[in-house]
């Protein structure tokens, strides 16, 4: 089908959710399941923990994560110790974890796994890396999108995006809201020339100059901002900000006369957690927003039930939201 055979043209793809209990991890599991048919080599991970029984903030029942035969996954020992199938070690990393190290194995078995991964992107993309190194065709994280993850899914070559009743159970606004994240997922990536000078700078505010140097602005985060104000462009009017981009931020930069003229560059997607409100307002007064790191959005899922019980029009759902954002989107309980 479309969907699966989309997927297996990219050697990485995260799966993350715009808000809990939005269905990430049906998604995930109907995935892992059609692609145990294609003879294809496939990895699992995540960057949070997924596989739980019950939501740990809801505490509302969750669907498990299913590995199948054949599969790789990568867990931390705590984790790997409860696994409810048989599996050969491949490796077990020397990089700790709050859980431990992290455990690559190969499923004997199909079976139940808690899966838990890397804390950070660094660690991510050399797992990924590693993966393509032992032969996996295909990597699948489970991702998150949060204030608290270090680790950001855009580092993957493709994603989809779950959403569904849990955000809204209006579906206009459920579409808006979506479009919304859909909108920053899609924000224009920078030349590769610039993507190449932060390779290796994960932190702080910084300048690109008009002759194309950066330069460190000594600000550790948009949250300092207050100590740089009057410092901020004085190396030209295109700033890299590692951390979070915020309100306040934003609407610092929209408030200067020269506001048409600001390129601001975020590290990816993840990192922006600017209201629709003060994000358009920028845009709207002429201001640039950038990325360092774009992923692909290939699909969006929909889960029409929210936890609280209400149930959305699947199709209708379904229809208004492939509109609004054109790209495929599918609810995995009807194909």
């Amino acid at each position: 089908m479309p969907f699966i055979e989309d997927i297996l043209k990219h050697k990485s793809l995260s799966i993350v959710g715009l808000e809990k209990n939005t269905g990430k991890t049906e998604c995930l599991n109907y995935v892992l399941s059609r692609l145990k048919d294609c003879n294809v080599k496939v990895a699992l991970t995540s960057i949070g923990i997924d596989g739980e029984t019950r939501d740990q903030v809801c505490q509302t029942p969750k669907p498990e994560v299913t590995v199948y035969e054949g599969m790789v996954f990568v867990t931390t020992e705590k984790h790997y110790k409860q696994k409810q199938l048989v599996s050969e070690i491949l490796d077990v990393s020397q990089r700790a974890t709050s859980l431990g190290r992290l455990v690559t194995a190969r499923a004997v078995t199909s079976g139940k796994v808690l899966i838990s991964g890397s804390p950070e992107t660094a660690g991510l993309k050399l797992m990924i890396g590693k993966m393509n190194e032992i032969g996996i065709d295909l990597t699948i994280v489970d991702g998150a999108l949060s204030r608290i993850s270090l680790a950001s899914p855009a580092v993957t070559d493709a994603m989809i995006l779950a959403t569904g009743a849990a955000v809204s159970a209006n579906i206009p606004q459920l579409v808006r809201k979506t479009k919304f994240l859909f909108d920053l997922i899609n924000i224009e990536e920078v030349e590769a020339a610039v993507k190449e000078q932060f390779v290796g700078i994960e932190k702080g505010i910084w300048a690109i100059g008009n002759d194309g140097d950066i330069h460190d602005l000594g600000v550790a985060s948009a949250y300092m901002l207050e100590k740089a104000r009057e410092d901020l462009f004085r190396f030209g009017t295109t700033i890299v900000v590692n951390g979070a981009i915020t309100d306040k931020l934003l609407g610092h930069l929209k408030s200067q006369k020269n506001v048409k003229e600001i390129t601001l560059i975020a590290r990816d997607f993840t990192r922006i957690f600017a209201t629709p409100e003060v994000y358009n307002a920028f845009i709207k007064k002429g201001g640039t927003l950038n990325v360092l790191q774009k992923t692909k959005l290939i699909a969006v899922c929909v889960n029409p039930t929210s936890p609280e019980g209400y149930v959305l029009d699947s199709e209708v759902l379904r229809r208004e939201m492939q509109q609004a954002l054109q790209v495929p989107v599918y609810d995995v309980r009807q194909i």
